[in-house]
């Protein structure tokens, strides 16, 4: 999935109010993912000191401060260090991030044991990001997998994960949060929170303690909500598909409340989720993806496809995304990682295409990918997503595209036609102008499949397949109008927080009973 100017995607589909749910897409799509989880974990730091400094938490907020400091300077210095030597640019937000995290799991003192532990703790953690990766993507969460070394190797120093003090769980609850929504990862998040809940408390009974005793341990004294926010989402170490995480949270949930051991390995929270990337890494892109820059095309005034060739076919779903990678000087908040769906079908082999929008002030990233010579080469580093149409070609459908939102249509309609399938589909393009209709021309329509546009007036002309549907915004009546039938069709939509929430309203207020949304945040 690509990000959608916010002009263009309301511009003629349904517009609904600023709930709070679009208000934090908003805010929280101004920084990537890093920053935001950077920021998310400063927060309750911050919040750890001053519950320290108030006597709610048994750790001293000198010790704090000690053990912060080693940890993340240990962390940053080891990282530039393997980064030299495998010859690639260190990442000092990812760094940071993982020191933070080891920060809250050990538990803070003054004396060299702790303070020793958990500097080897980030030292390890950086050199488990070069050592165990294949391809450039990790087998392993770093934090997980030093607080499992360090348990082994020092058992006097084992992670405590303090962080789940109960002082803490409010700011954390709240930390947790945006950043599951920000990621589109609430329900793992709550199914593992379900069964952790559920498992910790069973274990509690199983030793003796009361329901509510049990209960209140598993929710105020365990790090269950910190792990499901800032461990257990870590999107190179996830599965590619959405029932696959799901069924990820159930292991994990089960591992992390019931007692095991594996040898001289004993069961904790940390060796719960090192399992459970192990078994995401068996079934996701176990390697990562090179792509050779090959041309670019205009295709609109503010949108671009980009096709490169790829090193070895990849493997991947019509409507799928591929995140790329592209490190460059003088990168801007929003980073240097951005995923885009992939416009091509998967019966092309030797091409991978993307279609981009861009404004006035691009991203740094999108104005360093338009600069691509041929030949240059960037990298992937996960494959995935679930805006998969019906394995049943008989099911009819409804695609409602915003603007480049159309991006994983072109790839759905482009397999159909490949395919030969008898696909029956109404696609819905809202665009800002007729000249801003990305693959317009393309999109293979034609018997069963049949398109309607909005946009502020009507082109001079449209192609086979297609119909003017007037300006918009889409409403109940114009979509009776148009697609009659719409309640008998599964919905589609795809563009950005706001319109998808909006049109979504739409379709179940007219009868759709299954809608599947691409809320393509960012830009």
């Amino acid at each position: 999935m690509t990000a959608t100017s916010p002009s263009a995607a309301r511009a003629s589909l349904g517009r609904s109010p600023r709930s709070l749910s679009t208000w934090l897409d908003s805010v929280t799509a101004r920084v990537t993912m890093y920053r935001l989880v950077l920021l998310a974990l400063l927060v309750v730091v911050a919040a750890a000191l001053v519950t320290s400094v108030a006597g709610l938490i048994a750790y001293e907020p000198l010790a704090i401060l000690a053990n912060g400091a080693a940890v993340v300077v240990a962390t940053l210095v080891s990282n530039r260090l393997f980064a030299l030597v495998f010859r690639v640019r260190s990442h000092t937000e990812s760094s940071l991030v993982t020191a933070l995290i080891l920060l809250l799991l050990f538990q803070p003192s003054l004396t060299t044991l702790s303070v020793g532990a958990v500097a080897l703790a980030g030292v390890i953690a950086s050199a488990s990001k070069y050592l165990l990766a294949v391809r450039g993507r990790h087998v392993v969460n770093p934090a997980a997998f030093a607080a499992v070394v360090i348990s082994v190797a020092l058992p006097a120093a084992f992670p405590g994960w303090w962080v789940g003090a109960p002082a803490l769980l409010p700011v954390v609850l709240v930390a947790a949060l945006v950043i599951l929504h920000r990621t589109r990862k609430l329900p793992l998040g709550a199914v593992f929170v379900v069964v952790a809940t559920v498992g910790v408390t069973l274990a509690g009974l199983s030793f003796g303690s009361s329901l509510s005793a049990a209960l209140s341990a598993a929710v105020l004294s365990s790090p269950i909500v910190f792990f499901a926010g800032f461990m257990l989402t870590e999107p190179l170490t996830l599965p590619p598909r959405r029932w696959q995480q799901l069924a990820l949270a159930v292991v994990v949930g089960v591992l992390f409340a019931v007692p095991f051991h594996f040898g001289p390995l004993y069961g904790t929270y940390e060796l719960a989720l090192v399992i459970g990337n192990i078994l995401a890494f068996a079934v996701g892109q176990r390697r990562g993806v090179r792509l050779e820059f090959v041309e670019r095309r205009r295709l609109s005034p503010s949108s671009w496809e980009l096709s490169f060739r790829p090193r070895k076919p990849i493997r991947f779903q019509a409507g799928q995304y591929l995140e790329l990678g592209l490190p460059h000087s003088g990168a801007d908040t929003r980073g240097q990682r951005r995923t885009f769906s992939i416009v091509s079908p998967p019966s092309e082999r030797d091409v991978v295409r993307f279609g981009i929008k861009t404004a006035d002030r691009s991203s740094s990233f999108k104005t360093r990918l338009l600069a691509l010579e041929p030949g240059e080469r960037v990298t992937g580093t996960l494959v995935g997503g679930d805006f998969l149409l019906p394995r049943d070609e008989s099911v009819p459908l409804l695609l409602v595209a915003g603007g480049i939102g159309i991006t994983p249509f072109v790839s759905h309609l482009r397999d159909v036609q490949a395919r030969s399938a008898s696909t029956d589909a109404v696609v819905i393009y809202s665009v800002s102008t007729p000249d801003e209709a990305a693959y317009l021309d393309e999109l293979p329509l034609g018997g069963r499949l049949r398109g309607v546009l909005l946009a502020p007036e009507s082109p001079s002309a449209l192609p086979a397949g297609w119909t003017y549907g007037g300006s918009g915004p889409l409403t109940a009546d114009l979509l009776q109008s148009t697609v009659p039938d719409a309640g008998s069709r599964r919905a589609y939509v795809a563009g950005s927080p706001r319109l998808v929430s909006g049109v979504r309203r739409i379709l179940r207020s007219s009868g759709v009973k299954r809608v599947v949304t691409d809320a393509f945040t960012g830009y």
